[in-house]
């Protein structure tokens, strides 16, 4: 079990010319939580936070996500787009491509976008992404939190069933751990790659998940502002919202949910 090399990490982003500078904690309550406290203390963007091993995580409705150490990549960063605020919603979508990219670029794995915050394999979930809004004395910034299970083989009985691990995917019981530093590397490329289609040709990435998407075609379950809603996921909007078929007939837009479900 290899540590992640931050100052490795810092000369291969400086060398590409991308934008982050990294750190590593060794163990860490919440990397979103700490990325927070640096940006209302005026740390400027292109922070990245990664962590060996994480106790205190947060994905939607608050769920836990609790790690391993020295298994996955847990890692939060902090962005300032130029974007306008308005387009900022934008940066989930962008970051479930990375992470796909990142994956198909080092594995030959193919990942499915289930809308809207988390990434499958073989119908499991193998990441997830949160971000969140803080408005420090230097403006309004993003800290956008993700997981990613790489080398984890076993899972708490409750998720079992519903979460896997790039590792675990491979079905290849002679590779015993996967390379996580280049790994790293590789999402931090696709991150800032992908982070260019802000106010550029985002429909093409609207296209690129609609293509990837685990859930368009299936029977839902959704909780929007405490309300559930059954229906049809029927398509993707121009700025990547889910476009529901309730059972009347009529259809609604979907721009966030909680607990999105597959109704079998």
């Amino acid at each position: 079990m290899s540590r992640l090399d931050a100052s490795a990490l810092n000369a291969a982003c400086q060398a590409e010319a991308l934008p982050w500078r990294v750190q590593v904690a060794d163990e860490i309550g919440s990397t979103s939580d700490a990325v927070r406290e640096t940006a209302m203390a005026g740390e400027p963007a292109g922070l990245v936070l990664f962590t060996e091993s994480q106790t205190a995580g947060r994905g939607r409705r608050d769920n836990r996500w609790v790690t391993p150490k020295g298994k996955d990549l847990m890692l939060s960063l902090l962005l300032r787009p130029d974007a306008p605020t308005a387009l900022w919603p934008r940066l989930t979508t962008l970051a479930a491509l990375a992470i796909c990219h990142a994956i198909e670029d080092e594995l030959p794995l193919k990942p499915m976008i289930k809308w809207p915050n988390d990434v499958y394999l073989h119908d499991r979930k193998v990441s997830g992404l949160l971000a969140e809004a803080v408005t420090p004395p230097q403006g309004m910034a993003i800290v956008l939190g993700i997981g990613l299970n790489v080398n984890t083989g076993d899972f708490p009985p409750e998720l079992a069933n519903s979460a896997t691990s790039l590792l675990t995917a491979l079905q290849r019981p002679i590779i015993r751990e996967l390379d996580r530093q280049q790994l790293a590397l590789v999402l931090l490329r696709q991150l800032h790659h992908q982070f260019q289609r802000l106010d550029h040709d985002f429909h093409e990435s609207v296209a690129e998940v609609r293509d990837r998407s685990w859930l368009i075609g299936r029977q839902i379950r959704a909780t929007v502002e405490g309300r559930e809603l059954f229906g049809h996921a029927m398509d993707l909007n121009s700025e990547g919202h889910l476009i529901l078929s309730l059972p009347d007939g009529t259809l609604t837009t979907l721009s966030s949910a909680e607990g999105v479900r597959q109704v079998v």
